[in-house]
């Protein structure tokens, strides 16, 4: 079947002020968000992408029009059920005030029960979103052929859950999954399995530099306690 290149949104505003973004209206790419999709033409050219597909949200529209203007006449689409999770009464939030919520300790070590406030489930998350893989996946099969690639741009939690899915991982391990902004992961779907090519790959290993002392962002805080970013982290600085 089908490839899948699943792109992660570049850097937001939410991203860079440690705010739970999810579906909340006019969240867009920063500066650095905007200079890493203005990359993006580049670090896939070569690729013969035959559609783009992107979660409805302006941070992922954003990310992907350079590349879309690259390629006039690519078939573009918007796919809902890859947009950001419903994280509901927790939208808009800070994630450090949400760190002491009592169902952020499920979020990060039993996911499948997790269900936010006035929104979803993790699990309808994922079901949803691989739902939209599968079925995209048979869309450009059968119009392009089994050796297409296409290209989804989504959210973090998105992406590590449809990551999860392809490795044959329980939902509850998908904490262990990092993507960064703009990071690129790709999937080659086939009639037995799925195999995961690449994941997470910016072509940057600035964020594997260790902190100097003091300095720290969101994520980089989060993670050195062992806990995942939700809503995924700002990557490089």
């Amino acid at each position: 079947m089908a490839t899948l290149i699943l792109v992660r949104h570049g850097r937001s505003t939410a991203n860079t002020s440690g705010v739970l973004a999810g579906r909340t209206p006019g969240v867009a790419l920063d500066e650095q968000g905007l200079a890493q999709a203005a990359a993006l033409p580049g670090r896939l050219a070569g690729l013969p992408l035959a559609a783009v597909v992107s979660s409805p949200l302006q941070r992922c529209l954003q990310t992907v029009r350079p590349l879309v203007d690259a390629r006039p006449g690519i078939e573009t689409h918007h796919e809902d059920r890859i947009s950001e999770c419903d994280y509901g009464d927790w939208s808009g939030r800070k994630l450090a005030e949400l760190g002491e919520e009592p169902l952020m300790t499920v979020v990060q070590q039993h996911p499948s029960a997790a269900v936010f406030p006035g929104g979803e489930s993790m699990r309808a998350m994922q079901a949803r979103a691989v739902d939209a893989v599968r079925d995209w996946n048979t869309r450009v099969e059968a119009e392009h052929g089994e050796d297409a690639l296409f290209l989804m741009c989504s959210h973090g939690d998105i992406i590590k859950a449809l990551v999860a899915d392809a490795l044959g991982m329980h939902l509850d391990l998908f904490q262990r999954i990092h993507a960064d902004p703009c990071s690129v992961t790709a999937i080659r779907y086939t009639r037995l399995r799925p195999f995961v090519l690449k994941l997470g790959d910016t072509g940057d290993l600035g964020s594997l530099t260790p902190r100097e002392n003091g300095a720290s962002d969101n994520s980089d805080s989060t993670e050195s306690k062992g806990a995942a970013v939700v809503g995924g982290g700002t990557g490089a600085p």
